[in-house]
């Protein structure tokens, strides 16, 4: 299996894992949106279990945690649509500039400004009532690195151009 099979498949474990836990634990993630693993409270057991085992180092851990404690705000979609379609859908629902602002910022963000900037996105999206496709932010924000930041560029070209 390639490195790229074993991500996809991790992923779409992990996602698979957050849609079978019950409502206390989708509360307790849900209170540590926003927050960085070594600060969350109450919710390492419900994280750990749910986490593929053989996630590559702290970093993506961060992201996996991410991605786990923002998935009970809003509903999933599996339609394969980055994050820069859904937010095109609420941008075009709200007719509001200031979401272009926030997008370009979440664009620019390092990994750690993501928790904030994210958190405040996906909440944006939920009260919109738009869906996130969580498997493909996932594989998305573990390559949010990426020297060529070709993650940004297509969710500004699936945001801007559509």
């Amino acid at each position: 299996m390639s490195e790229s099979t074993t991500r996809q498949h991790q992923v779409a474990t992990f996602i698979a894992a957050l849609e079978r836990l019950d409502n206390a634990g989708r509360a307790r993630l849900k209170r540590n949106a926003g927050r960085a693993l070594h600060e969350a409270r109450d919710v390492h057991r419900v994280f750990f279990q749910a986490l593929p085992a053989k996630v590559a180092d702290q970093t993506e851990e961060s992201i996996y945690f991410l991605v786990a404690t923002l998935f009970p705000l809003t509903k999933a979609r599996s339609d394969n649509v980055s994050l820069g379609t859904t937010l095109r859908s609420v941008r075009q629902i709200r007719a509001s500039e200031s979401i272009d602002r926030r997008f370009q910022t979440l664009l620019d963000s390092d990994v750690e400004q993501l928790r904030f900037r994210l958190r405040q996105t996906v909440r944006l999206i939920a009260a919109s009532e738009q869906r996130i496709d969580w498997n493909r932010l996932l594989n998305d924000l573990l390559a949010w690195n990426h020297p060529d930041r070709y993650i940004q560029l297509r969710w500004a070209k699936d945001y801007f151009v559509g």
